[in-house]
């Protein structure tokens, strides 16, 4: 029987959180996740996250049924993440402080043995599956594609100057480009949504031992701590699937 555990903190730095999320389950144990890292204007990044967690969850909830096969499922989620898109875009015309704003998206839905998975910008998710750790998602930013093109290493990408440019978010433009990918799962494996504000100060291989070492739905808060003891610049958001 899996879970959903999730720790979020505005870190050192940033005055105010403009990271979201939200966990649900419903009565045949399927577990939902949704996390999302918001930018724009003086209070578009927060309002933003918010928005966006606040309808997808919404949406799940509304059109989830247990009898969902894997195509009901990818409709639920892009559906879900467009209408968010929709609602955030005219927002954002319609109030000049929320000018520009927009919202990174990673949202996960795990039904029996499949992790269904749709996201947008570079908050990511990872696959936790014994000793190794498998990123899910590709992400939407400068510097991935530098890495693609070979001119940085994963290591130079996490300091370079730009790694804060995405290419894809939630909410910019009136149509939404989202990648969706479903992963089949193993009874041991967990799966971890995050920010950058992870990814950015803590490297998979630490990830990783700290979800061996404490277990994988203790590690949240142990992961956030984590990223705070190496700087903690940037809002820090991680959850946990597992059993």
């Amino acid at each position: 029987m899996r879970r959903a555990i999730g720790h979020t903190d505005k870190g050192r730095v940033r005055p105010k959180n403009e990271d979201a999320y939200d966990i649900g389950k419903f009565e045949d144990d399927t577990v939902w996740a949704i996390v999302c890292d918001g930018m724009g204007g003086a209070n578009g990044g927060n309002v933003a996250s918010m928005m966006a967690v606040d309808v997808i969850a919404k949406a799940f909830v509304k059109s989830y049924r247990e009898d969902a096969d894997e195509n009901s499922i990818r409709s639920m989620l892009l559906t879900a993440l467009n209408a968010a898109n929709t609602l955030i875009y005219q927002a954002a015309k319609e109030d000049e402080e929320l000018s520009g704003m927009g919202t990174t998206v990673v949202a996960v839905v795990v039904k029996e043995d499949t992790a269904y998975i749709a996201h947008v910008g570079d908050s990511r998710a990872y696959l936790i599956r014994d000793n190794s750790i498998e990123q899910l998602t590709r992400d939407h930013s400068m510097v991935q594609v530098l890495v693609e093109r070979g001119e940085l290493t994963e290591e130079e990408a996490m300091t370079h100057p730009k790694k804060n440019y995405i290419t894809r978010a939630v909410g910019v433009e009136e149509e939404l480009d989202v990648d969706y990918n479903e992963i089949p799962l193993q009874d041991e494996d967990a799966i971890l949504l995050c920010t950058d504000g992870l990814t950015n100060f803590v490297s998979r291989e630490e990830i990783l031992s700290i979800i061996r070492q404490q277990g994988a739905l203790a590690s949240p808060d142990l992961l956030v701590e984590q990223a705070m003891e190496h700087g903690g610049n940037d809002n820090i958001t991680v959850v946990v699937i597992s059993q």
